[in-house]
């Protein structure tokens, strides 16, 4: 039998006997005739905590700072790694853990966003001929300097990508506290369906889109390194949701999944000359400051002379674009700044776009009925998305649910 990829985040290890929990389904993977590596990340909240050690102690204003915070972070999963070791050997199953610097992982040097170089993959193969399970810390690597890095938040799911694909493994499982992809949030849509196949477009979509499943930079490799990816729950056996070339969906709906993101903030420029590098002066300093810029749409004035630009940035960066926009009103030019953080994001998508019409009508038809007002339309080839009040998020997540039909969507594969 092949090589499985097996990871389990924070929900999945959040008390040793959820760890217990997680053997089994090691132990059921071994049973089958597989070799095993096991990715972790730490036990729910200790990020968070190890966190706030570092800001109660630390301005982290210089890069050693960052790399000395990249070390303290980057424990909990040493912590993990190593009780889910002993847990399995308690069992009978051999097994060992090994630090991302152990393997090695080897990553640039952004710390708390480092991005993977390489994955040395002799050490590894070396302790699986000898019949191990390899506990390998996920979230973390190690510069050529030979310090500790880490991905990022989510990176655990980017280390275990990477790990089937540098391994050429059979199958990468990501078990988290949901069983599946899901047509939309079932906690706001009961009726909401698991998808049992979906591209690897439409979830690199709807997790951009603000879907939590999966982290972006994972699917965005999986797709690259055509590494199979299963979404699954650590609380059952039950398969999941698994991500597939788009040619392997056998039937191709209008529209996939609904996603949403409460994390926006919207911020208008008005009155600005409509003249030639314009958007290169105002979006140059946010680029410069780090900020992230999503929907962006432009209204220019009946003369062509004058143009109001709207943009959606996160809520956490909503201060800091303010801030460098305002230091550079006098290169921009514009009138006057307007913000408002009480918006959302909602997203239709679905590679059956390409081939049906009146996806974007039915979005507009149904929020129109439920008195719902669209404040900025972008749209990518398998992507409509809309910018609404906050306060009807979920009433719109409802509506375009029924609208499309997901509730009845069957899926083949």
């Amino acid at each position: 039998m092949g090589l499985i990829v097996q990871k389990f985040g924070g929900t999945s290890v959040a008390t040793t006997e959820r760890i217990r929990n997680v053997s089994s389904h090691v132990a059921r993977e071994i049973r089958a005739g597989h070799q095993v590596i096991v990715v972790v990340s730490a036990m729910s909240g200790v990020t968070d905590s190890l966190v706030g050690y570092v800001r109660d102690v630390s301005l982290l204003d210089e890069v050693e700072a960052y790399a000395d915070h990249d070390l303290v972070v980057s424990s909990g999963e040493q912590v993990t790694a190593g009780l889910l070791a002993l847990r399995l050997r308690s069992m009978g199953i051999p097994a060992r853990a090994w630090a991302g610097w152990q393997v090695p992982i080897w990553t640039t040097d952004a710390y708390g966003k480092a991005r993977i170089e390489e994955i040395e993959t002799d050490n590894i193969r070396k302790s699986l001929a000898n019949g191990r399970v390899a506990v390998i810390t996920g979230f973390q690597g190690m510069t050529r300097e030979q310090r500790i890095t880490t991905l990022g938040r989510g990176g655990s799911d980017t280390s275990a990508v990477a790990i089937a694909a540098a391994f050429g493994a059979e199958r990468c499982d990501i078990y988290t506290d949901v069983d599946g992809v899901y047509t939309t949030d079932p906690r706001i849509v009961k009726n909401a369906r698991k998808l049992d196949y979906v591209s690897y477009e439409e979830m690199l979509e709807l997790a951009s889109a603000g879907a939590k499943v999966l982290q972006t930079r994972s699917v965005e490799m999986a797709m690259n390194h055509h590494v199979r990816l299963q979404v699954r729950t650590s609380f059952s056996e039950e398969a999941g949701t698994i991500l597939v070339k788009e040619e392997d969906l056998m039937e191709k709906q209008r529209v996939t999944g609904l996603a949403y993101s409460r994390d926006e903030a919207r911020i208008t420029l008005s009155n600005v000359d409509d003249r030639p590098g314009i958007s290169a002066a105002i979006f140059g300093p946010l680029a410069d400051a780090n900020i992230n810029v999503d929907m962006i749409v432009q209204n220019v004035t009946p003369d062509g002379k004058k143009t109001d630009v709207t943009f959606t940035v996160t809520k956490g960066d909503l201060a800091l674009a303010l801030s460098a926009l305002e230091a550079h009103r006098e290169k921009i030019g514009y009138q006057a700044i307007h913000q408002d953080a009480n918006v959302a994001k909602l997203s239709a998508v679905g590679v059956g776009m390409r081939s049906h019409a009146g996806v974007a009508q039915e979005m507009f038809r149904t929020l129109a009925e439920k008195g719902i007002n669209i404040i900025v339309i972008t749209t990518s080839e398998i992507k409509i998305s809309v910018l609404i009040e906050e306060s009807y998020i979920e009433l719109a997540l409802r509506a375009l649910h029924d609208a499309y039909g997901l509730h009845a969507v069957v899926e083949k594969g």
